[in-house]
């Protein structure tokens, strides 16, 4: 792996935009409609967070490092939201004007994956990086092959067990 200038990032990135944008609209899909973030923007929020660290391999791997910045803007953007429902710095406001409790849910739901996936990324890191790329960049067997190096096989395999823990993990979390 070879450090990309800023030239290399941004040719690569409009190369892959569109497969960009698919990785956004799979991870906003999950959420409730009325986000604060939409496509471009997660898109446009991942790109910057991505110039940090340009180090990639291949399409593959790029596209496993974006869908991982736009999940850790998602559950910044949940955790701020949470903070400003419990008043986050904001003025007292009478109970009758206080709306908007319906946004408390998604933003949970955002905080439980995230715990679970910091959770399974300490039991086995290698599960974690395929339900990155599975779940959260909507790679298909293939696609998750390669950008982990992995065997298809392997990939549903590994695929079988992340879902069956994460679901364990999340109905932990429900019922504590």
């Amino acid at each position: 792996m070879t450090e990309l200038t800023s030239a290399d990032l941004d040719a690569l990135s409009a190369r892959l935009y569109p497969d960009m944008r698919r990785l956004a609209r799979a991870q906003l899909r999950r959420l409730r409609p009325g986000q604060t973030l939409d496509t471009t923007a997660l898109v446009h929020e991942a790109y910057l967070k991505l110039g940090r660290s340009a180090e990639f391999a291949d399409r593959g791997h790029f596209l496993a490092a974006s869908a991982r910045a736009m999940r850790h803007i998602l559950v910044n953007a949940a955790r701020d939201r949470l903070a400003a429902k419990r008043g986050g710095g904001a003025t007292d406001l009478e109970l009758q004007e206080a709306d908007g409790a319906g946004d408390i849910q998604p933003a949970l739901h955002v905080l439980d994956v995230a715990r679970a996936m910091e959770d399974l990324q300490r039991l086995d890191a290698r599960l974690c990086r395929l339900v990155e790329c599975r779940y959260f960049a909507g790679m298909t067997d293939q696609e998750t092959a390669l950008a982990l190096g992995l065997s298809e096989r392997s990939v549903r395999r590994d695929w079988l067990r992340a879902r069956a823990w994460l679901k364990l993990a999340l109905s932990s979390m429900e019922h504590a």
